[in-house]
């Protein structure tokens, strides 16, 4: 057993309540969407649906149906929370399908620290970190007016499709390296990142976490969180595996 699969391991038994998980024979786990067991606790924002679409009453949001299988975020008023896995991870590979309305914004964190952004970028002729499959920049206040952002990677070419239309993220991430005192000897990296099968970032390091991460710390492990306080997006077929 690696070093990674031990560490999960140990993750969801110091949790107490790791989730049922559906393993595959190409060594990817399946999170299950029958309901929201695979996350810890969720605001009302997040439900389970059968499929979601683009509202034609109004092409900014999403119209979900009864079923189940996809995963729904419709945030309000009221409730706009971020989701996490129950699962933690280090090193691993992330497949997902996602899909946004006309102008929506969102994003996945790998261990709720380094941010790929989901974004309805459709005909964007020269996309930037904010554009989805950019890596969001880091952010700090201390910083002078105008230089308080730095490090965002802009993705490579503009592979998103247009709102409404469900794509799909390959996310192969490395975690950061500590020693045994634990101080950090190698940074976060994105080896790669795909977009609808497209090449978009490659061998990208991330110093510390991005901006609006729900951590300001770096750890050898944390769950997948899913950004829930911008815009409607849907989540299908989410599947990782430990490197």
């Amino acid at each position: 057993m690696t070093f990674v699969r031990m560490t999960l391991a140990l993750s969801c038994l110091l949790a107490a309540a790791c989730a049922p998980t559906l393993p595959r024979s190409d060594g990817f786990t399946l999170l299950p969407l029958d309901d929201l067991s695979a996350f810890r606790p969720a605001a009302a924002n997040w439900r389970i649906a059968g499929g979601a679409a683009q509202d034609p009453a109004d092409p900014r949001r999403l119209a979900a149906s009864a079923g189940r299988g996809v995963l729904v975020n419709l945030p309000g008023e009221a409730a706009r929370d971020n989701l996490f896995t129950r699962l933690e991870h280090g090193d691993a590979e992330w497949e997902l399908d996602f899909m946004v309305p006309q102008g929506s914004n969102s994003g996945v964190y790998l261990q709720g620290r380094y941010e790929v952004q989901i974004l309805d970028s459709w005909g964007v002729a020269a996309p930037t970190h904010t554009d989805v499959g950019g890596i969001y920049e880091r952010w700090d206040e201390a910083r002078p007016e105008g230089a308080r952002g730095y490090e965002g990677y802009a993705p490579r070419v503009n592979a998103a499709r247009a709102p409404g239309a469900w794509q799909h993220f390959r996310i192969v991430f490395q975690a950061p390296r500590f020693d045994a005192q634990g101080r950090k000897t190698a940074d976060a990296r994105f080896v790669r990142v795909e977009l609808n099968g497209v090449l978009v970032q490659e061998d990208a390091p991330v110093t510390g976490p991005t901006r609006a991460a729900a951590f300001d710390d770096e750890r050898a492990v944390g769950p997948l969180m899913l950004q829930g306080d911008h815009g409607p997006v849907a989540y299908r077929n989410v599947r990782f595996r430990p490197l």
